[in-house]
């Protein structure tokens, strides 16, 4: 069975949900770890009320990128990890991480890319008044959110959205299509 790491920055509703689905048979892998890059944050509560495994490895605490994700990588070895799922990680991995991991890391974002890549996807399709936008998974390459789309879902904008409401359809878009991208992804079906 397919060890399962997370990686988070904030609230951890993806990671909650996708290691849900992971207990109640629908995805077959094992949670194994949820790393966050700062400490104090919900995704930590969350991982404890889960029963999975956390560890903080705080970016503030190394003087580069590269010795931050080596700091990762090492922990990711320590627990035999198979597969990361960034969700909601706000640190752009270093190339060497990218390579070490390839084909083993995905990403959801909040937006169809390649339009409105970067940390605002709602809110720069929002602003672009855009009539739909949407949630992309894909593997993780050398780029912001450029890799290989494993699954894309559209969310049309409606004339009566304000963007906290847009944001919420996102999330519940994101709740359905991450963990199908992650069970084609464990199940072999799709690969870099």
């Amino acid at each position: 069975m397919k060890r399962i790491a997370f990686f988070v920055s904030g609230s951890g509703t993806n990671m909650a949900n996708l290691v849900a689905r992971i207990k109640a048979g629908e995805i077959r892998a094992e949670a194994t770890l949820v790393v966050s890059n700062k400490p104090g944050v919900k995704a930590l509560e969350r991982a404890k009320e889960c029963g999975v495994p956390s560890e903080v490895i705080s970016h503030e605490d190394f003087a580069t990128r590269e010795a931050f994700d080596a700091a990762l990588a090492e922990c990711v070895d320590k627990y035999r990890i198979d597969l990361i799922c960034l969700c909601g990680f706000m640190r752009v991995l270093t190339p060497g991480f990218v390579r070490k991991y390839h084909g083993r890391l995905i990403n959801i974002h909040p937006a169809l890319l390649p339009a409105f890549p970067g940390a605002h996807g709602i809110r720069d399709a929002w602003d672009a008044r855009v009539r739909e936008t949407g949630v992309t998974v894909h593997f993780v390459d050398d780029g912001v959110d450029t890799g290989p789309i494993i699954l894309q879902r559209k969310v049309p904008v409606l004339p009566t959205d304000t963007l906290e409401t847009l944001e919420a359809r996102i999330h519940a878009a994101e709740y359905e299509v991450y963990p199908e991208a992650l069970r084609l992804v464990i199940e072999g079906k799709l690969q870099v």
